[in-house]
């Protein structure tokens, strides 16, 4: 009798446990290549070794993260590598971070930073970081808190900037 109870008591004490909600990534995709292009014609592409995409659509690209930009006859006009990034589906944003380096090949300018939005809604770059350009051919240096530019970096607007420039005239 007492064997009967223990064996009662003991299976009353396994109860079936539910198994946690998975939040790992549903999709692990290796050596991306992303196009956007814009009425045909090619705008931007990025390059990354390793994507991973999650259920709420958000994509996170853990390794090195590389952008070419595209002028409207198709040439690259300026280049980005970061150390990672992701993609937020919610607010349509693509996020790099990690050395952010983005060479401009016309004017030889180096832009650094720690972190990078893009927009492709929008076709803006933006960042609320501390950032750095530095033109090559003038040794002219710009140092900003925040900017907003062009997706090709065209155009761009510094917030909080100082910077180093050479002046010429009488």
């Amino acid at each position: 009798m007492i064997g009967i109870l223990v064996f009662f008591l003991a299976c009353e004490g396994k109860k079936t446990k539910e198994g946690a909600l998975y939040t790992g990534p549903v999709e692990i995709v290796n050596n991306v290549e992303l196009k956007y292009s814009e009425q045909g014609k090619m705008k931007v592409i990025m390059r990354t070794p390793k994507s991973r995409r999650f259920q709420n659509e958000t994509q996170v690209f853990p390794d090195t993260v590389n952008i070419s930009f595209f002028d409207t006859l198709g040439t690259v006009v300026t280049r980005l590598r970061s150390d990672s990034g992701r993609y937020d589906k919610n607010a349509d944003v693509y996020i790099v971070k990690g050395n952010v380096r983005v060479v401009k090949s016309e004017t030889n300018e180096i832009l650094t930073t720690s972190e990078l939005n893009w927009s492709p809604r929008t076709r803006k770059v933006f960042t609320e970081k501390p950032l750095a350009v530095i033109n090559k051919r003038t040794a002219e240096i710009t140092n900003a808190i925040g900017m907003d530019a062009e997706q090709d970096f065209t155009r761009i607007k510094f917030r909080k900037a100082t910077g180093i420039y050479k002046f010429t005239g009488p």
